[in-house]
């Protein structure tokens, strides 16, 4: 896939694991990492970091690479590997969620917090989404773009689709099918 933009729309975790297309990786910098975060700050539970570290770039990547890596394994059929799942269970360890309870002037309220410093409390968060994900029974249904130069994850809705991005890669492949049919006929 030629297109260097963040394919996003997807479960958050598979939108990690897509950070890596074919030959490429959109979260090589922390100003990098911050633009993605931007673009998914609506599925985050806090705003995030305003100043993100390159600790903090090296924690999220490490969850990508253990989510990425049990995804290949599921889609496989295979049992995940019991490293990527300790990383994944680490990374939320590091940043341990609590039930804050408070009186709002009526009733006892709760809210779920992470401790930690922002970053760690990111990849905790990226790290629950990974989880979530590995354990949904729709796990089954991900499956990879059909497109040669692409190795896109997607969650089809539809039992049909085939490509990560109709706009993306499933214009390209037509635009090419298309493309051959006639110049067969010249």
């Amino acid at each position: 896939m030629a297109d260097l933009e963040p394919l996003i729309g997807e479960p958050l975790a598979l939108d990690l694991v897509n950070t890596r297309p074919l030959g490429a990786d959109l979260l090589e910098t922390p100003a990098q990492l911050a633009d993605w975060l931007h673009l998914e700050a609506d599925r985050l539970p806090e705003p995030p970091p305003a100043h993100l570290t390159a600790g903090d770039l090296t924690a999220v990547r490490e969850v990508r690479e253990c989510t990425a890596t049990a995804l290949d394994a599921l889609r496989r059929g295979r049992r995940p590997p019991a490293a990527a799942l300790r990383g994944l269970t680490a990374a939320q360890s590091a940043a341990p969620a609590i039930r804050r309870l408070d009186w709002n002037g009526d009733a006892v309220t709760e809210t779920f917090v992470r401790l930690g410093d922002p970053g760690t409390r990111l990849a905790a968060h990226l790290a629950d989404a990974a989880a979530t994900l590995l354990t949904d029974p729709s796990v089954s249904r991900i499956k990879q773009c059909g497109a040669e130069d692409c190795v896109m994850l997607f969650l089809p809705a539809h039992p049909r689709r085939q490509w990560c991005s109709p706009d993306r890669c499933g214009n390209r492949v037509r635009v090419a099918r298309y493309y051959q049919r006639h110049k067969a006929v010249d």
